[in-house]
């Protein structure tokens, strides 16, 4: 197979060799669009160039949506974070965070880093293409959007987790239970929504989804449905306390009229009235793994066993999904 050269890339990007060169190497007084182009064409051709120089240090980055937000602020990713740090500290390596709305930059074909750890990859991912096309070594948290058949990624059993949860709800009373998720190409939302609607057509349910908004603190997204379920599982973080909005909105008590279960790390939840049930995924766990198979990648030069490496999820039932007994 042809491996590309820097010729190569600039009769593609119709430039000089040397032009490829400074812009390859952020070198040169190249205009930002020149410089953008040529890297462009160096990804979509696969060029991976030289091996990249030891750092002794790894970036993270989450990569689900393209745009500026600070998912340090979400319990998953800051204790997946805090994890993968002092992981990587006691391999002797450095971690650096990187921004989310970086993904859809160029900084990607000069970052110095010796490997990456990438949360929440979706198909057509312009950072993993560019890191793949520079041999960057890559561990994902989460299956990959567009996997190759050497990668390696930490994850829970989303399916096993939650049929759990469904028969959790269901052993508890519930008979219409309702599912907040997401849309989009996140691996984890598509994976929790296709088990629930499975589970509800072999019980011949109609599936009942609820679209997750990060901003809808009122739970608004469940107002027209309320009247027709009696439990909920929310698979993103803000899903508990949005459902506990709404439900004090309605006049509706939470276990008695709405049995609820939400994935979370956040220990607030244990605190709230009542105490929510959470799934836990348990950051701190998939990220040490994920840190030390990066690692072993980068000292070893390949993975001895490509593909998933699961790490157990966890039920933490509390009052939200327990109905009283009335006397």
């Amino acid at each position: 197979m042809h491996r590309p050269t820097l010729a190569d890339i600039a009769r593609a990007a119709e430039v000089s060799t040397a032009t490829v060169s400074h812009a390859l190497n952020g070198t040169g007084r190249l205009s930002e669009s020149t410089r953008r182009r040529v890297r462009q064409t160096a990804t979509a051709l696969g060029y991976s160039g030289a091996a990249t120089p030891r750092t002794r240090t790894i970036g993270v980055a989450v990569t689900t949506y393209r745009k500026a937000w600070n998912y340090t602020e979400v319990a998953y990713f800051s204790r997946a974070v805090a994890a993968a740090t002092t992981a990587a500290h006691a391999r002797g390596y450095a971690l650096t965070t990187l921004p989310a709305d970086r993904v859809t930059e160029d900084t990607w074909h000069g970052i110095a880093v010796d490997g990456m750890l990438v949360m929440d990859s979706t198909p057509g991912d312009p950072m993993v293409r560019a890191l793949r096309a520079r041999g960057i070594p890559l561990v994902f948290d989460g299956a990959p959007g567009d996997p190759h058949p050497t990668d390696r990624w930490v994850d829970n059993d989303h399916v096993a987790t939650t049929h759990e949860v469904l028969d959790h709800l269901t052993a508890a009373g519930a008979r219409r239970i309702a599912l907040q998720s997401g849309s989009g190409g996140e691996h984890y939302a598509r994976v929790v929504t296709e088990t629930y609607e499975a589970w509800c057509a072999r019980r011949s349910l109609p599936p009942l989804v609820v679209p997750f908004d990060e901003y809808d603190d009122e739970g608004h997204a469940f107002d027209e449905v309320l009247g027709r379920i009696d439990a909920v599982h929310a698979v993103y973080d803000p899903g508990g306390r949005q459902l506990l909005a709404v439900a004090a909105r309605h006049g509706l008590r939470v276990p008695d009229d709405l049995l609820l279960v939400c994935a979370s790390e956040d220990p607030g939840y244990a605190e709230t009235e009542p105490p929510v049930t959470t799934v836990t995924l348990d950051p701190e766990r998939t990220a040490r793994t994920a840190v030390s198979l990066l690692v072993d990648l980068i000292e070893g030069g390949q993975a001895e066993a490509p593909g998933q490496v699961l790490v157990p999820a966890g039920l933490r039932p509390r009052a939200s999904s327990r109905r009283r007994v009335m006397y």
